[in-house]
């Protein structure tokens, strides 16, 4: 199954408060969740977490479900999506810096879909050091790297979804994989990234991942669809 991942900002004029909340209430019920071919649909909204660096790239994510390439294909030539979901689009978001990813998703701490009442959850985005090959980078993040991110305290499940390789058909992908951390709250959280085992963590990425490229996203998840697929 496809884990497709989409980055989106509020376009100009519009509050991350407005933005989100549209998102949420608007276009997820309204077209996005009409589209057939979708089997899950989560929105992570942005958490204001650690200091202030000025305005986010992303102030949420949607992250959806499609079984494969056949039914992806076809959601985009569905009325739900050329004359809804697509025409949408504009009246909210910042179309021109949103960012998707398709991926593929490796769980390497088991733990439920349905994060618990204030559950948290990290998203790091990276993009592999430059000289660092594909399938070395593969290896090391969901070997090494995982087992010690699996040691983090108050850590209740682990994904690294990898971009899938038809996006090198004919360049480099953007960004080549995203880490999901889910905790029990924001409290949980922070002692988490505070805490001697994330700091090996972060030292171990610096080895696998340009820093300039590194992108950190704390989010609170809205199920529309799922977790279990329809």
């Amino acid at each position: 199954m496809i884990h497709q991942l989409i980055f989106a900002a509020p376009k100009p004029g519009m509050t991350e408060e407005e933005f989100q909340q549209y998102w949420l209430n608007v276009h997820a019920p309204t077209y996005a969740s009409k589209i057939p071919q979708i089997r899950k649909y989560l929105i992570d909204t942005r958490l204001p977490f650690g200091p202030d660096e000025g305005e986010p790239l992303w102030s949420g994510v949607a992250e959806i479900w499609l079984r494969d390439e056949r039914e992806q294909l076809e959601s985009l030539q569905t009325p739900e999506f050329l004359d809804g979901a697509r025409m949408d689009e504009p009246r909210w978001a910042a179309f021109w810096r949103t960012v998707v990813l398709d991926t593929d998703a490796h769980e390497l701490v088991q733990g439920p879909e349905l994060a618990p009442p204030g559950g948290v959850k990290v998203i790091v985005l990276v993009k592999r050091r430059e000289g660092l090959r594909r399938p070395d980078f593969r290896i090391a993040s969901l070997g090494s790297h995982a087992e010690l991110v699996a040691l983090v305290p108050g850590l209740r499940r682990y994904l690294q979804c990898h971009v899938r390789d038809g996006a090198y058909a004919v360049g480099e992908a953007v960004l080549d994989a995203a880490h999901l951390m889910w905790f029990d709250d924001r409290e949980a959280m922070a002692a988490a990234l505070a805490s001697p085992e994330y700091a090996k963590v972060e030292a171990d990425l610096q080895t696998l991942a340009e820093p300039r490229y590194v992108h950190r996203l704390a989010v609170t998840e809205h199920w529309i669809i799922g977790p279990e697929s329809r």
